[in-house]
């Protein structure tokens, strides 16, 4: 059977918000089968909670920024793809501010936390939502669309107008069946241009960003001393915030998601296109392991 998962304990870390430039505790703690992914802000009267759910999504302004219950929390999708990444079903998130903080800008820092807390089995099968006919999106020349697979891949594109991106790649292709999320995916970090700080930070954007959360580049170059971490880190970080957009269902998908030059809007978009058009989509459990496609098997191995 393939499980439903939690944390085996508790974990914590303390960061400031890349947006709002807060310092936020974040506490991670086991949660019971079918809890869900449930966010607290432990810092509002009666401390709020809510499960993720694609509706929630209320700001796609550079981030995803979740609003339930008069409670808000933003930036959630580095978190939520180091959840999607390890197979995490089941958490309490609790937080003390209104933004999950950015750590080094990608979801290592998330994985380590997850890893370090322990992976949990639980004696539940996990709920996959299955894609059974294309379902797209699109705004202008960007898009993206679901289409069925036994497993989860994906496809990705971007393009920028800037001297970097010349020699680095533009898009990227992954089956989590055969590929690591976390070597290949999860170090890759959130980018910005220098161009645009100052019409971020009057916007209230971006007043906790720097050299040591994100890759920053001029009108030329990476400024970062220590370069990047993938040779195609820009569209691998798409990558990774596609995952965590994606996971804002609760459950794992089991299709295959394509998309070019989308971002967190599109992202939610093409979530609530798929939750609102029943026919294009089911529920699916694995009970018995000689009936489960091999590619599940490889895509949530049990942890040790």
């Amino acid at each position: 059977m393939i499980r439903q998962r939690t944390l085996k304990s508790l974990v914590h870390t303390i960061g400031v918000g890349l947006h709002s430039g807060v310092r936020v505790n974040l506490t991670l703690r086991p949660a019971q089968a079918n809890t869900g992914i449930l966010f607290t802000r432990t810092d509002l009267p009666q401390a709020p909670s809510f499960r993720v759910a694609p509706e929630q999504v209320h700001d796609t302004r550079l981030c995803s920024a979740l609003e339930a219950n008069g409670a808000r929390v933003s930036t959630v999708e580095h978190l939520m793809s180091a959840l999607a990444g390890l197979g995490i079903d089941n958490v309490h998130i609790d937080l003390d501010g209104p933004e999950v903080p950015i750590l080094d800008g990608s979801a290592a820092p998330f994985v380590f936390l997850i890893q370090s807390a322990g992976i949990e089995p639980l004696p539940c099968a996990k709920r996959f939502i299955r894609v059974r006919r294309e379902v797209r999106v699109e705004d202008g020349d960007k898009w993206a669309s679901f289409t069925p697979h036994e497993g989860f891949k994906m496809a990705f594109s971007i393009d920028f107008n800037h001297p970097v991106f010349r020699n680095s790649a533009k898009s990227v292709t992954l089956d989590f069946a055969r590929q690591s999320y976390v070597r290949e995916v999860s170090r890759a970090r959130t980018f910005g241009f220098m161009q645009d700080v100052e019409t971020l930070r009057s916007r209230g954007l971006a007043l906790g960003g720097t050299l040591d959360n994100a890759v920053v580049l001029d009108e030329f170059r990476v400024l970062n001393s220590d370069g990047l971490r993938y040779a195609d880190e820009f569209v691998k970080h798409k990558a990774l915030d596609a995952v965590g957009d994606l996971y804002l269902t609760g459950h794992p998908i089991l299709g295959a998601f394509a998309a070019h030059k989308s971002g967190h809007g599109l992202n939610n978009q093409l979530l609530r296109a798929l939750v609102t058009d029943v026919a294009s989509w089911e529920w699916a459990t694995f009970e018995d392991d000689a009936a489960t496609p091999r590619g599940l098997l490889d895509l949530f191995p049990m942890p040790a």
